[in-house]
């Protein structure tokens, strides 16, 4: 069984970073809620989307070691690896930031799964199964080639596109839930803690 993953905002969680960089960039009230999307909102509000833009190259580009994963997403890998569970990463970025510093962001991502997803000195999710691609429409494409047989997603534009492989169950994960996830016939999980449950459910097979 293939398990397909998304991975910025899904393995990933940027929320503190952005905060520690916007107040070094003195651009973002100590007191701002410390998410990525409150800092995002309050530039904007401000009319500095450009200082946005740019702080996303710098972030995953040249900070982006010091990012974290979720929660239990380490303890979730490494369950599914002794489940007998193939992981794969399919995301989509672009190569080098729109402003700024041409930093190589898919370097950069690729560093940060061998530094971070690891267990026991190995990792936990082998290189050839990570990819990341140019554009949305890749991505879907690749979901479909590796034959995923179940994709989590931040976002339910990639989940619920046309062109989502019909072969591969779609779930999304929605830790804040900003998205009406049942309303639109989504399946959602709000933590990594709930995904083994969740698959153990649907796949009997699976062991906790």
């Amino acid at each position: 069984m293939r398990l397909g993953l998304d991975f910025d905002n899904t393995i990933v969680n940027y929320d503190g970073l952005f905060h520690k960089v916007a107040l070094e960039q003195g651009v973002i009230p100590a007191d701002l809620p410390v998410t990525k999307i409150a800092v995002r909102n309050h530039l904007r509000a401000i009319g500095r989307e450009e200082v946005w833009t740019e702080m996303q190259g710098y972030v995953y580009g040249a900070r982006m070691d010091e990012a974290v994963a979720y929660p239990g997403a380490l303890e979730f890998m490494t369950w599914a690896r002794g489940a007998g569970l193939d992981l794969a990463i399919v995301s989509h970025k672009t190569k080098r930031p729109f402003l700024g510093p041409q930093y190589d962001l898919h370097a950069a991502a690729r560093a940060w799964v061998r530094h971070h997803l690891v267990a026991a000195g190995a990792p936990l999710i082998a290189p050839p199964s990570v990819f990341f691609e140019l554009t949305k429409e890749e991505k879907l494409a690749r979901i479909g080639a590796i034959g995923c047989d179940l994709f989590l997603d931040d976002l339910p534009e990639i989940l619920e596109a046309q062109s989502f492989p019909a072969g591969t169950t779609a779930l999304l994960f929605d830790p804040d839930r900003h998205h009406a996830a049942a309303a639109n016939g989504l399946a959602a999980i709000a933590g990594w803690d709930e995904l083994q449950t969740w698959m153990c459910g649907r796949w009997t097979d699976l062991k906790p």
